[in-house]
């Protein structure tokens, strides 16, 4: 097993005094207290960070609020801006090997790939976002004011920033999820407090370093750590914060939504997912089964867009389903920091039991494992799991388990597939394995999902929003979509 060397600094980092960045300083909790982190691929301590208080998560939020009202933030020019959040990336793509470790050690993933995938995707995000910073237009407006017919008027519409923004991100990609709040909010101007993942906050502690080092003005970005029910819920009931983004389970994000309409708080809500993989007759059969292999242990299923409901044409469904099986048997797990494993460990204790009840109600209710179907430490580990024979309502096809565990239902035509694939209270993403032009094209409208991918699964990129339909949340991330979501627009008129 090749282990990877962990870099001096990420080892310095992980030592490091457990401090949060409000405003200018790095401050350790109000009470003092911190709560533990844990290596998922072992079950040990990682290290401490602070468990914020109410006290905290207030004094964040007045930093972002000042730096948004009266620092020097706001009378940025869009250039500046753009440079700033440049230099970011470019201060990222500097440490991409020690994000991508602190990444793994925190998460589980795979540091090779977190560095290729992760952290990259996170670097190019920041770099798309940055363009739009200087590309952020209003319109003006020819009006009739049919109430004054004798007056002249001059009429513009701007797009301002919508102000502070409160992020909360889930722990499946942390540095990626927290730049995809990030970008957009310094590219439009408003000031940002994240309250990071209870269980992953490193990446977004060494982030908030990175944003000081770019030279961003103190309060323009705050971290605080600790729990989602004491820091996160302070964090949404704040009447300071002018908008709320969050990703994360469909239940939280839904509790978020309603506190944000009582204070008519802008709201985004990127939630969960249980995206289906159709894969018709004419497809290219060992793609597909790669692709649908990827598509659901790729991050250990840890994906809000996972593949995690197969869909196979009844004539080819046992084969298919065999050479996942087979794909999924082949698979190495193991520590992240081995380059050599394909899968690590799932993100806590908790998470594994999770996971391993699902399986086990396959089980009773009589389903058959096709591969898979165990657990197993230290660490957090779940073998990747294919269930079949199991009905359409069943639990494991509707509900999202959040891990390496994928069902499989044949289907007979078409309509049959889109109706199987919509027969969901999510709309997430989809994908469609097919050759068959003219079919891709009569089915795609009719998928109620927000993403379809066509011979690919979960392919994202900056200029493509991202987010769902039905339950899987409200609004988009990325793309111009991001850019209007950070945003009020504001009607001007002038009587001449």
């Amino acid at each position: 097993m090749a282990i990877a060397t962990l870099l001096p600094a990420t080892t310095a980092f992980i030592q490091r005094a457990p401090r949060m960045l409000i405003g200018a300083e790095w401050v350790e909790a109000a009470d003092g207290q911190t709560m533990p982190l844990h290596n998922p691929a072992t079950g040990e301590q990682l290290c401490v960070v602070p468990r914020a208080t109410v006290d905290n998560v207030d004094r964040a939020v007045l930093a972002a609020r000042q730096a948004f009202d009266d620092s020097p933030w706001s009378r940025t020019r869009p250039r500046e801006r753009q440079n700033l959040l440049w230099k970011l990336a470019d201060l990222m793509q500097r440490d991409a090997e020690l994000l991508a470790q602190l990444e793994c050690l925190n998460n589980g993933k795979s540091a090779a790939v977190a560095q290729v995938m992760d952290v990259q995707l996170a670097i190019d995000f920041l770099r798309y976002m940055a363009g739009w910073a200087t590309k952020i237009e209003g319109s003006s407006v020819e009006v009739s004011v049919p109430l004054m017919p004798d007056q002249q008027f001059h009429s513009f519409i701007r797009r301002e920033a919508v102000g502070v923004v409160g992020a909360i991100v889930a722990w499946n990609f942390p540095l990626l999820l927290a730049c995809w709040k990030l970008g957009p909010a310094l590219a439009t101007g408003c000031t940002v407090v994240l309250k990071p993942a209870d269980e992953t906050p490193l990446t977004a502690l060494k982030l908030a370093e990175l944003v000081q080092e770019a030279g961003y003005p103190d309060g323009v970005f705050n971290v605080v750590t600790g729990t989602g029910i004491t820091a996160g819920s302070a964090l949404t009931h704040n009447p300071r914060v002018d908008k709320l983004t969050f990703t994360g389970s469909t239940a939280v994000g839904k509790e978020i939504g309603k506190i944000a309409m009582d204070s008519m708080t802008r709201v985004t809500l990127e939630l969960g997912g249980k995206s289906p993989t159709i894969v018709m007759a004419d497809a290219d059969l060992g793609s597909a089964a790669a692709g649908a292999a990827s598509a659901i242990f790729f991050n250990q299923g840890q994906v809000c867009c996972a593949g995690s409901r197969l869909y196979v044409q009844r004539k080819h469904f046992d084969n298919v389903v065999a050479d996942i099986a087979g794909i999924a048997n082949a698979m190495k797990l193991g520590s992240g920091l081995d380059a050599s494993v394909d899968m690590g460990p799932l993100i806590s204790a908790r998470q594994q039991e999770r996971v391993w009840r699902y399986i086990e109600m396959g089980r009773d209710s009589g389903a058959t494992i096709a591969c898979g179907g165990e657990r197993f430490g230290p660490g957090y580990f779940v073998k990747p799991t294919v269930i079949v024979d199991i009905d359409q309502q069943h639990s494991l096809v509707q509900e999202e388990i959040f891990g390496p565990v994928l069902v499989a239902i044949p289907f007979d035509d078409e309509a049959d597939a889109l109706r199987l694939a919509n027969d969901s209270p999510y709309g997430l993403g989809a994908s469609i394995w097919s050759n068959d032009l003219a079919a891709v094209h009569r089915m795609i409208p009719r998928i109620k999902s927000g993403s379809v991918w066509v011979n690919c699964h979960s392919a994202l990129d900056p200029a493509l929003p991202f987010g769902g339909y039905k339950m899987s949340g409200v609004g988009r991330e990325m793309g111009y979509a991001a850019i209007e979501h950070y945003t009020e627009l504001k009607s001007v008129l002038i009587k001449l």
